[in-house]
Formats: structure tokens, sequence, C-alpha cells
């Protein structure tokens, strides 16, 4: 029977030749025969191109192309959400004294809304800078306390949350602040961080009646309330601890900041919304 020689393309036949292999085919191999003879080729001439150094430019090249593209993907998400964030931020709730747990002047021009989480461990972070936040602003910053208890600390960040709305409610704002700043200090925070058993006689330690405090949260009159926070945050764009919206109160202007920032950094963002209001 004649014999038929495969055609190759040129450069085929040359990567072939410098892999020590000349192939050729005859009409009685079968298709399975000649499927494999294509499959062994082609991996000699890749391992001969791979050992020659020919791919390297091309897989440094495919390797950048792709880095690029995920990066542009990623900073354009972001992107994307930043304006989704913003937009949800502008309809955060006003501040109100009668609804509120406000740290400084009630009437400042712009109030810090931190969405928090008793154990969240960034929380107990920011806990200290929004002081000082509001403290270095004379009267001009206030800090808004707002509940967002994260699933995966709960039950007790949950029932801390409503801790401190005992606390309010028989001790007022006062009241709230010690029991809130003792708890984040106490606290070792990611869901278990300040015992249960601990929430009675830390209200005792404030000065708060143990036992109307104990009846308050052993009926768990605050749930909606805390409840009621939680879901204003999701709606307003939070979807993490602790979670920041900067408001200036006449003007309406709104930035959301995520996280527990550095002090410097809240101070470029607030003297910005200040600036804003100055020039209004």
């Amino acid at each position: 029977m004649r014999k038929l020689l495969v055609k190759w393309p040129l450069a085929v036949v040359a990567a072939i030749t410098l892999a020590g292999c000349a192939p050729l085919a005859n009409a009685d191999m079968t298709d399975a025969e000649t499927e494999a003879l294509k499959a062994r080729i082609k991996q000699e001439i890749l391992e001969e191109l791979l050992q020659g150094g020919q791919l390297d430019p091309a897989i440094d090249a495919g390797i950048t192309r792709y880095v690029e593209k995920q990066r542009q993907a990623r900073a354009e998400a972001e992107a994307r959400e930043q304006q989704d964030t913003a937009a949800l931020a502008k309809n955060v709730r006003e501040v109100s004294a009668a609804r509120d747990h406000i740290y400084g002047n009630p009437e400042a021009i712009v109030s810090l809304i931190e969405y928090s989480d008793f154990e969240c461990p960034f929380c107990k972070q920011f806990h200290l800078t929004a002081k000082e936040i509001v403290d270095a602003y004379d009267g001009k910053v206030n800090w808004v306390y707002r509940h967002f208890p994260l699933a995966f600390h709960n039950p007790g960040a949950q029932l801390q949350a409503e801790a401190s709305e005992c606390a309010a409610a028989l001790g007022g704002n006062e009241a709230f602040w010690k029991y809130t700043d003792t708890i984040y200090e106490r606290t070792t925070s990611n869901g278990d961080g300040f015992p249960a058993d601990g929430l009675v006689p830390l209200a005792r330690e404030v000065g708060i009646d143990g036992d109307a405090f104990r009846q308050c949260l052993t009926e768990r009159r605050y749930t909606d309330r805390v409840k009621e926070d939680f879901e204003e945050g999701v709606s307003v764009g939070i979807r993490g601890t602790p979670g920041n919206i900067l408001l200036n109160n006449e003007t309406g202007s709104v930035i959301p900041r995520p996280g527990a920032a550095p002090l410097d950094i809240w101070k470029q963002l607030i003297d910005g919304l200040l600036e804003d209001d100055a020039s209004s």
C-alpha cells in the first residue's frame, strides 16, 4: 500500500526537527493513532519551546495583561460600590436628641454617625478615636451611636446592644455612655468578648438599679429598637462595622467612611464638610 505523508506547517516541522522526531503518518493509521501522534508532537514542541525559553516573553506578556485586567475590573467594581454607598448614605436619618445617643454638643454642625457592634474588634479600636474626634472640634462635631450587631457576633453583640438601651432608659444619656465605654474597654471582642452574666453587675457598677435593669434585659424590651437601627443601617449602605457616615446637619452633605480610620483622616473629611458649610 502506498504511503502518504502528513503535510505539516513549516513552523511545526522546524520545531519537530528540533525536538528530534520526524513523525510520518500513513493511510493505515486509525483516527485514534493519528490523534495520539498529534498530541505527542504538540507536547514535544511545547517542551522544546519551554526549554529554549522562546515562550517566556509571551507568557510574561499574558500574565501582565491578565493582572492588569483584574486590577482594572476591581477598580471599576470599587468605584461602582462607592457611588452606590454614597447615594444610599444621603438617606441617613437626621440626628435626634430624643432618639439618638449623642456624645458632644447635640447642636453640632457635623455629626459622626456610627453603626457599631459591641463585639467588633475594630469598633473597640474606633471607640477611642471617635471621642478624640469630638474633643478636637470644640462643639462643632458630635458622635451619634447606632446599633449594628453582626450575625456572626450574636447572641453577644445583640444582647449587649439591648443592655446598653436598658442603661439609657434607666439612667439617661450619661449612663448609656458609661455603660458603653466600659463594655468596649473590657471586651475581648469577636462574639464572646464580654460575658452575658456580667451585664447586670456592670449596670450596678455605673449607678443603675440592678433589679430594674435585670427586668428590662430579661423582658428584651429593646430588641426591636436594636433591630430598627440595624435595618436602617442596611438601608443607608452599611455593610460592616464600624459603619460611619459624616453628616453636615445644616447642608445635608454626607460622606460615608467605613472602618476604623485614624484621626488625621477624619480631620481631613470633617474640615472639608465644615468648609463647605462656611462657604454656603
